[in-house]
């Protein structure tokens, strides 16, 4: 459950510490904590709550997970909640991460479907002046990360509506195809759950806590703002080539339907002349002067074949056929 516990002092990391460990280092002038969690228990969080003071809200939250994105403030620290989002084979997978940030520390919480943010830390640590500037930029950089990863996820959509719509057009509508559509659709508006809180998110990061977050790490957050409304952006376009889809979907289905009504009535109304005449001499009258007559039947068959193979010329050239 413990991925990574690393003490950072001026922005440069001074090795890994153990749980106990913290609080000592903690006490040490230019120095915080970044520690890692994945899918942590509650004794786990326990333990963390004594070792950084966090409040008992924020640790039942953390033990609970499914919470929506947010960002609440306990005293000296911030407890905030992000989805992170990955592109399965079959859909979007949902996770989540949750972040205790302090004027000298970070913990991270990672649940679901989330990936690792040992990428991230990496990164940070070849640029030990900006790390030099306390949690505040290393939480910039899980948010980045995070949004980041919504744009991956917004391609592979954006691929699966292309075969989708490839197949519309190409005439072959089907129930499939509009499954596809609504669960693309369904997909979109959880995405767009998920992110658009962080735009609040962020806004708050940069005008409060002046405490935790510093006045020269707050622009970072404007350009996690701006890239999420890029991300908005795409979605609705998405959303609404989406709804064009259906319609243009119904509209071929229904298309398709009036050309089956129609060779249906086309054929109805090529074997009604066989039947009209068939049943003409159906009836059981004593005198029909025709029938004694030794061409009669010939005479009958021609009329009904010439008559048939007429109206389907008709109908052929008409399109009903």
């Amino acid at each position: 459950m413990i991925m990574k516990c690393v003490a950072y002092e001026n922005g440069i990391s001074i090795g890994d510490i153990t749980l106990e460990a913290i609080s000592d280092v903690l006490q040490r002038e230019h120095t915080f904590v970044w520690l890692g969690l994945r899918e942590a228990n509650k004794e786990l969080l326990l333990k963390i709550q004594e070792e950084f003071g966090l409040h008992d809200l924020a640790i039942e939250d953390a033990c609970t997970a499914h919470q929506r994105p947010k960002l609440e403030e306990y005293g000296d620290s911030l407890f905030m909640v992000l989805n992170t989002a990955h592109l399965g084979e079959q859909q979007v997978e949902f996770g989540e991460t949750h972040l205790f940030l302090g004027p000298r520390f970070l913990v991270t919480v990672r649940h679901g479907a989330s990936r690792s943010l040992g990428t991230v830390r990496e990164r940070c640590q070849t640029m030990p002046h900006q790390l030099s500037k306390g949690p505040g930029f290393a939480l910039y950089s899980i948010m980045d990360f995070v949004v980041d990863s919504y744009t991956s996820v917004i391609d592979g959509l954006q691929a699966r509506f292309d075969v989708l719509e490839s197949a519309i057009f190409q005439y072959r509508p089907s129930r499939q195809t509009m499954e596809g559509l609504y669960e693309l659709k369904r997909e979109l508006l959880l995405l767009e759950g998920a992110i658009t809180p962080v735009i609040d998110i962020c806004n708050e990061l940069m005008r409060f806590h002046n405490g935790i977050v510093p006045k020269d790490v707050r622009v970072y957050f404007r350009d996690v703002a701006d890239h999420v409304k890029r991300i908005q952006q795409s979605i609705h376009g998405m959303r609404e080539m989406l709804l064009a889809a259906m319609q243009v979907h119904l509209t071929f289905e229904t298309v398709r339907q009036n050309d089956v009504v129609k060779k249906l009535a086309g054929w109805g109304a090529i074997l009604a002349i066989p039947t009209m005449i068939f049943s003409w001499y159906g009836m059981n009258f004593k005198h029909m002067p025709e029938l004694e007559w030794e061409f009669s039947y010939p005479l009958v068959i021609g009329v009904v074949a010439a008559g048939s193979g007429l109206l389907f010329w008709r109908l052929k050239r008409a399109r009903w056929l």
